[in-house]
């Protein structure tokens, strides 16, 4: 189907404009002020409306193969694209762990399926995830997106060494989770003022920043292609930014949970567990700092369902981890672009532009052009709702931002053309 997208705002990292966009066999095929009628296009009334390249989202979790009462590869697929996203990167805690060819082919096969958008998977960096011993990071390349042993960091510092030398022979991202498991110590939500009120054991910064900074100094040394996962402390980004300003090869990401809430937003119940956990209000104002500043390259959600009952035994007794695909672009555009925290340009560079240019997943380098694939996201600014978990496609309802009033809505979503979600609205 081709499609005249009329008189929207175009957005991307540098500018805003208004102008229609021509989607044709697939691509966009002209971009303009007042482009003709095409024929067989069907017009679309943009006006008034944003229009953007598809999100990209490099850290999700599908649970799939293995965990499909939590979500399956077909119901994340949808809920990315009712939240704007046309592509997104699947984390390796599966069952069977995708460590080798055989075991990415069985992911593969159901992505090829049931995913409506584009779903890239991750390979583990040890096989099983345990630590022990490498996987085949040559073999296994043109198979994944980058290789991450997330839900656990590689706690051995000659191991990561071995991978981090590996994989910059391979010429791969490794993509960390940080997190030093000797400064846990039975923690569960961050060692702040929240946890000394309520009794709860927390959860030191330390545990994060302390691994990120052993991470960049083996970077540094072997050149890896580095990636650091979800970072929720001040201290994470001064880190990075040190780092990148002396020339090591690391990109990272936060989560929208983590630029729009703190320790004070806590409360008794399980979707406000999440690891690592929300911090300081100081750490995160550091993180849009960071985001403003560019040292943080790409907002990702890392989306992680589980099934009610393992959400329902409040701080201490929940599973770790809360669904974020539906609701990122609304929660970010209330809380920091409405607000004048950040530009809306710099949102949408670290939905679009940032995350592919850190994964290096093709599209346009810095927004909207002719010949690129029509991945394109249409969101209403003005529309005013409030959060509700029911509607979500996720299968995953545990969300910190339930009952919370947003504006902005996704109305379409187009991949490659294709519209995979669309709005009654529209």
């Amino acid at each position: 189907m081709d499609l005249l997208l009329k008189g929207g705002t175009l957005v991307d990292a540098t500018r805003r404009r208004v102008a229609d966009v021509l989607v044709r066999d697939g691509r966009i095929a002209a971009i303009g002020p007042d482009i003709r009628y095409a024929s067989g296009a069907e017009p679309v009334d943009c006006r008034g409306r944003l229009v953007s390249y598809g999100f990209a989202d490099i850290h999700v979790h599908f649970r799939e193969p293995g965990q499909s009462y939590k979500e399956t590869i077909r119901t994340g697929a949808l809920a990315a694209a009712h939240g704007g996203y046309t592509t997104v990167c699947a984390m390796p805690n599966l069952d069977p762990v995708p460590d080798s060819a055989e075991t990415l082919a069985l992911e593969q096969e159901i992505i090829d399926r049931d995913a409506c958008i584009e779903v890239l998977p991750y390979a583990a960096i040890t096989r099983g995830r345990k630590g022990l011993e490498l996987v085949d990071f040559a073999a296994l390349k043109g198979r994944c997106c980058a290789f991450s042993d997330d839900g656990s960091g590689v706690q051995d510092e000659a191991m990561m060494r071995a991978a981090m030398e590996a994989a910059a022979r391979a010429d791969v991202i490794l993509a960390a989770h940080c997190e030093d498991n000797a400064l846990l110590r039975g923690g569960y939500i961050h060692a702040g003022r929240y946890a000394a009120a309520h009794g709860h054991k927390g959860i030191c910064s330390e545990s994060e920043w302390g691994q990120i900074a052993r991470d960049l100094r083996l970077a540094g040394q072997t050149g890896c292609r580095y990636h650091v996962c979800h970072i929720s402390c001040a201290e994470s980004v001064a880190l990075i930014r040190d780092a990148k300003a002396r020339g090591v090869r690391v990109t990272c990401e936060t989560g929208p949970h983590y630029l729009t809430l703190c320790e004070d937003d806590l409360q008794e119940d399980g979707r406000f567990k999440m690891n690592p956990p929300l911090r300081r209000a100081e750490d995160r104002e550091a993180l849009i700092e960071g985001l403003r500043d560019g040292t943080i390259d790409a907002i990702a959600t890392d989306h992680a369902p589980h099934g009610a009952a393992e959400k329902s035994r409040g701080l201490q007794g929940s599973a770790m981890g809360v669904v974020g695909l539906e609701t990122a672009f609304p929660v970010l555009y209330t809380d920091l672009v409405l607000t004048g925290k950040v530009s809306l340009e710099r949102i949408i560079e670290a939905l679009t532009a940032g995350p592919r240019r850190a994964f290096r997943l093709g599209g346009p380098a810095c927004g909207l052009q002719p010949g690129a694939p029509a991945d394109l996201t249409v969101i209403d600014p003005d529309a005013a709702w409030t959060v509700d978990p029911a509607d979500f496609l996720s299968l995953g309802k545990a969300t910190p931002f339930a009952g919370k009033s947003v504006r902005s809505r996704i109305i379409l979503t187009l991949k490659e053309g294709v519209p995979v979600y669309q709005s009654n609205s529209l």
